[in-house]
Order: structure tokens, then sequence, then C-alpha cells
């Protein structure tokens, strides 16, 4: 089986808030929920949330889905990993992932979980623009991993290398919960860290393997309110960058936000500053205006939707709504038609 270990648990000083940072929204969604959702989506069977500050808040919205365990006080990676403690006895995989990483894609998951097939410790790396103050990664002439190198203790020529360490590891669980205990907190922060299992690993014989993301923004932390607003940018445009492909217009991208959850069909075009939440369809060659929100609601064929705001709403074909329409779920019976879409034949039609 493939377990996750999310860790979660840190207060996140630097978000100047009193919310989990881990539930601040990019895009439409709390990050701890991209990454359930992109968890779901690759096949992973047990996920364990590592919480800490704003514990019950995660759980409150998390509820049964996922276990939790907890991290008091907090004495760094590795003993967020030690607290995980529901999924020790799992056979297979582990992945252990940053909780404030989440616009990492299935496709890269599934190059990690691959990797793990062949070692039993795989790193997420990836060679950003500026490597800056990121731990190096030390391959050598096979491209195994030798060690990760903090910029502070790096020599010259190891300074030059430009992949670094993301954070984000694919573990054999048995092997993870046997060598957990050597850790130890030999530092002046006197805290336990996850990277430490590269030097472990390998002094025990084992091979360490790394798996290179192509966009490293894809691997971006998220850290303080100006990092969530280039996070909620990233995945903005590369949703809108999907549709426009498959045969949307989107006439300002740059001002039209689109939940990563919704589906839109052909020749639909879409004008600026206009919001689609949550599990929103949309059918073909509709029209939807400036000031437009949308969320979770059902839009059938041949639409124009005139700066209008709809809500758990199914409309039908062939109508117009607005300007200022302000429909809700009780209301939709109003103005749908006879022949209302579902998401089944809707996914029948406009195949992703």
């Amino acid at each position: 089986m493939t377990s996750a270990i999310i860790m979660a648990a840190g207060k996140g000083t630097r978000m100047k808030t009193e919310h989990a940072k881990t539930m601040h929204k990019v895009l439409d969604k709390p990050m701890l929920q991209h990454i359930y959702d992109t968890l779901q989506k690759v096949g992973v069977d047990d996920i364990v949330f590592v919480v800490g500050h704003g514990a019950d808040e995660i759980k409150s919205y998390f509820g049964t889905k996922v276990h939790y365990a907890i991290q008091s006080p907090q004495l760094g990676s590795g003993h967020a990993v030690m607290q995980a403690t529901s999924v020790k006895n799992n056979r297979g995989k582990t992945l252990i992932i940053n909780g404030d990483c989440p616009l990492i894609q299935p496709e890269t998951y599934e190059k990690l979980l691959k990797a793990g097939d062949e070692y039993p410790l795989v790193l997420l790396t990836t060679e950003p623009d500026d490597a800056a103050s990121y731990g190096r990664i030390i391959r050598n002439e096979a491209g195994e991993v030798l060690r990760i190198v903090e910029k502070k203790d790096a020599n010259e020529e190891e300074l030059k290398v430009r992949e670094i360490n993301v954070g984000i590891y694919c573990v054999n669980n048995e092997m993870l919960w046997n060598y957990l205990p050597e850790i130890k907190n030999n530092n002046a922060q006197k805290e336990y860290y996850v990277t430490d299992l590269v030097a472990i690993f390998r002094g025990h014989g084992y091979k360490v393997g790394a798996v290179v993301a192509d966009d490293w923004q894809e691997m971006s932390g998220i850290n303080n309110r100006r990092e969530l607003a280039a996070a909620t940018r990233w995945l903005q445009m590369k949703t809108n960058n999907f549709w426009m492909d498959r045969g949307v217009s989107i006439v300002s991208p740059e001002t039209t936000f689109i939940s990563p959850d919704a589906e839109i069909g052909e020749d639909t075009v879409i004008y600026g500053n206009v919001r689609i939440e949550g599990k929103t369809t949309i059918g073909v060659e509709n029209t939807i205006t400036e000031g437009t929100y949308i969320k979770n609601s059902q839009i059938g064929d041949y639409n124009t939707i005139i700066s209008s705001r709809i809500l758990d709403s199914r409309i039908g074909n062939n109508k117009t709504l607005g300007p200022w329409e302000n429909l809700t779920g009780e209301k939709s019976e109003e103005t749908a038609d006879s022949k209302d879409i579902t998401e089944h034949n809707f996914r029948e039609r406009f195949k992703r």
C-alpha cells in the first residue's frame, strides 16, 4: 500500500495569522485540500496529517477522511514524522510531504513513487533560477544522492550545484520506521531533521535516488502572504492554460479564476473578472461576461450569463441570465431548462 505523512504542525509565523498556515487558500481551496485531492488521484491509501498549531481547525475541516498525529513540541521535520505512528505497521511506500507545498501535480508524485521501486529512499528535487540558501544535492557519477549540503557548509564547487532539496520524499515504510530512531538532534537547534535519513540509509549500504521536477515553481513552499499570492497566480495560469488548450476562450487570463475542480466545454467564452469555484460544470458555447461569480453549479449549453452570481444551481440550455441575476440553489429551478445536465453526461461529452 501507499501511505502519506503530511507535515502541517507549524504556526506559520510569517503569515501573521491566527489560523493554521496550511488552511490558507490557493484559488478556492486550502493548501491541505489541494494535497489531499492530489494524493487521492495517485492512489494513496492511508493519509496522516501531523498537526500542531491550528489542529482543531484542520480536524474540523477534514473530519474522518484522514488520520491525525499531534506534534507538540515541534522539534523539526524528523520529529514530525516520528509522531505519525498510525502508518508505522503499513507495508509499501510512504510519501513524506510538507503541508505548505500545495502545487505539486499528480504526475510529479507518480514519478517519485515509480522511482521508489528502485530506491528505498527517493528525494524530490528541482533546479530553481536561484538556488539561494537551499540545501544542494550532491550526486555521484552514477546519479545517486551522496548527501545534502547546506549553503553555509558548502565549498566553492558545491555552491555551483543548482539542484536543491524540495523536502518531499518517498521511502520504504518498514525501513523508515527501522531507521527513524537513528536521527539525532546533535545540532544548534536541538531538532530532528528528515534530511539525516540520506546519510543513515547510505550508512546502512542502501542507494538513495532523486527525481528532478521540471518546473521549480510547482515545488514552491508557502511561508507568507506574498508567496501565497504567487502560488495562486501559478495555479491560476496553469488552470487557465489547460482550458484554453482545450477550446475555451479566456479573454483576460490574468483576471479570471477557475477552480481546478471545474469542467468547461469547448467554445465557451469567459470574459475578465470572472470567478468559477468548486465543482462547477459548464457546457459548450456559453458566454460568461465580466463580474460573474459561479460556484458549485451546473451550466448547460449555449447560455449567456451577464454579470451574475450563481450558487449551487442548475441552468439548462439556451438561457440568458442577467445582468445582476442572483441565483441560489433554492431558486435555480425557476430558470432551469427541462434538459438539465448532470456531471455524468457532461463527462461523457467532454472527456478531459
